[in-house]
């Protein structure tokens, strides 16, 4: 952040008086600038055992396979942003079971939710983020070309609960950097 989004003058990068982190202070209006973690929601979607997964169209990660989900928007709740990504995504209605993984990526100020899902009708399709959709078995997940961490967490997840019957929420972080070589 260069300019303050209040009254337009140039901020400051410093710890504002009784705060203990660095923020973008305003030294003309004084408004602090808090940046907070990004929210992530999305689904596992399941029709008749198998879990619908999107090819990815946009970058970052293109042509890898993912989950149906996304950023949430402003005055929507978690379980909306979900629907509404796998939807975007998969063309896909789901009805929601409940929430299932809660994913910390801290490296990159963002928070992963995946709510298990059922797909209403069994219909799907690819929206304008995915190259092509698709239902997997469990056992043919393409584990080589899955897009995220956060997204192979989850699915190994699953893969375990459904072999236990339970489905726990699961909390959990992943703190190294998405392009941390080997060895460093």
């Amino acid at each position: 952040m260069k300019y303050c989004s209040t009254c337009g003058h140039p901020v400051e990068h410093r710890i504002p008086a009784g705060d203990n982190r660095h923020r973008f202070v305003c030294p003309s209006c004084d408004d602090i600038h808090y940046q907070n973690p990004r929210i992530v929601a999305g689904t596992v979607p399941v029709w008749e055992g198998r879990i619908l997964l999107c090819r990815r169209a946009i970058e970052p990660r293109y042509g890898y396979w993912t989950l149906p989900a996304g950023f949430m928007e402003n005055a929507e709740t978690t379980v909306e942003a979900a629907e509404r990504e796998t939807l975007e995504e998969a063309l896909a209605t789901v009805h929601i079971e409940g929430l299932y993984t809660i994913i910390h990526v801290p490296h990159i100020d963002q928070v992963h939710m995946f709510y298990r899902a059922t797909l209403t009708d069994g219909k799907f399709g690819a929206g304008e983020e995915s190259l092509e959709t698709e239902l997997f078995a469990l056992d043919e997940i393409p584990w080589g070309e899955i897009s995220f961490p956060t997204v192979r967490k989850t699915l190994e997840y699953f893969v375990e609960d459904v072999g236990n019957n339970t489905y726990p929420v699961r909390v959990s972080d992943i703190r190294y950097p998405l392009n941390k070589k080997a060895g460093s």
